[in-house]
């Protein structure tokens, strides 16, 4: 992290986080943020369900909500971004506050409740997005729809051709109820409308299924069965947690989803029981609680094909990006795999 970053970050602070958020957005948009450009090695470079990554280190959903950035992201050192979620109306969300950093666990807690502006908006944005790395859209649900499993495929029907992958966000905690269609009937019947609005595109784009770590071993396999069945081209592992064992900050009382470091554990113990469900037919993504070079290293080793963190950048700043990818590099090199794919579930039993 360099001098002006750091007292950015600082500055950053002391701002209220959703209005630090927007501020964020707005210095990239206006080339106020150092960027390195595409970072990859011939170590890294990685093929995802066909999408080809430069790097498998990328953003997760949540930070460009609305697509409005993807210009100067694609030049932050990510192998790809995802945005979003998406759902078919704008809505608000849920009252503010609703974000809250809690700086002693290097964590943050929301309960934003898929605020967007709509899957018109964002498509129209996406449409115009400049080429770069590849690009894929969270795909949610309106909080008041009479019928939340059709909105996923709507969302998919009006983006899917400007889009290079999507993923079915059914693990947001913060949305009353959405959790509950992970169950396994209700994610079959919602993963078939998705993937039958997939085969409606003129360019079919792989689909991948966003899950909770607040699951036990018993419903991460059925649902490694049910998205295995469905015929999706991954698994994203995972979404937030409503737990709160061992936080020291203050906030750590608030309602919505916990991000960040303490979260890594929990989502890299589902990740590797997912690997073993799923015995290496599904690619995984690993999300949560990346921050460092040897946590990135840490999921792969789990069994994730590739990997994606946004909490970090909270604390780390957009250089994070670049430190983790060169790291990863040098910790594939030190342990004489000659490609990351190599490295892929040969840590899994640590977490079993």
């Amino acid at each position: 992290m360099t001098p002006l970053e750091r007292v950015g970050l600082a500055v950053f602070h002391r701002i209220e986080p959703e209005r630090a958020h927007a501020l964020s957005l707005t210095a990239l948009r206006r080339g106020l943020v150092p960027l390195p450009g595409r970072l990859t090695s011939s170590r890294l470079a990685t093929d995802l369900d066909g999408l080809s990554l430069p790097n498998p280190v990328g953003l997760a959903a949540g930070y460009d909500k609305n697509a409005v950035a993807l210009g100067p992201l694609m030049r932050a050192g990510f192998g790809f971004l995802e945005v979003g979620a998406a759902t078919p109306r704008p809505q608000p969300g849920n009252p503010r506050p609703r974000l809250f950093r809690l700086i002693e666990d290097r964590a943050a807690i929301n309960r934003f409740g898929f605020n967007n502006d709509g899957m018109e908006a964002i498509r129209a944005r996406l449409a115009a997005r400049p080429a770069g790395v590849p690009v894929g859209l969270n795909l949610g649900a309106n909080k008041d729809s009479p019928d939340r499993a059709a909105d996923f495929a709507t969302v998919l029907r009006a983006c899917g051709a400007h889009v290079d992958f999507a993923t079915v966000n059914v693990s947001s905690p913060n949305t009353e109820k959405l959790r509950d269609l992970q169950g396994h009937e209700a994610l079959a019947a919602l993963l078939a409308g998705v993937m039958a609005a997939r085969a409606e595109l003129s360019r079919p784009v792989p689909v991948f299924l966003k899950i909770a770590p607040d699951l036990t071993d018993a419903e991460i396999d059925d649902i490694a069965a049910v998205a295995l069945e469905a015929g999706v081209s991954g698994i994203v592992a995972t979404n937030t947690t409503l737990a709160r064992t061992g936080l020291k900050s203050a906030g750590a009382g608030q309602a919505g989803g916990l991000s960040g470091a303490p979260l890594f554990a929990r989502s890299t113990r589902v990740l590797a029981r997912l690997s073993a469900a799923t015995g290496g037919q599904l690619p995984l993504i690993g999300v949560g609680g990346v921050g460092s070079a040897e946590e990135a290293y840490a999921k792969i080793r789990a069994g994730a094909s590739a990997l994606q963190l946004y909490t970090a950048l909270v604390y780390g700043g957009m250089s994070l990006v670049g430190d983790i990818v060169e790291g990863l590099d040098r910790l594939l090199a030190r342990d004489g795999f000659a490609h990351v794919s190599e490295a892929v579930g040969t840590g899994r039993k640590d977490w079993e």
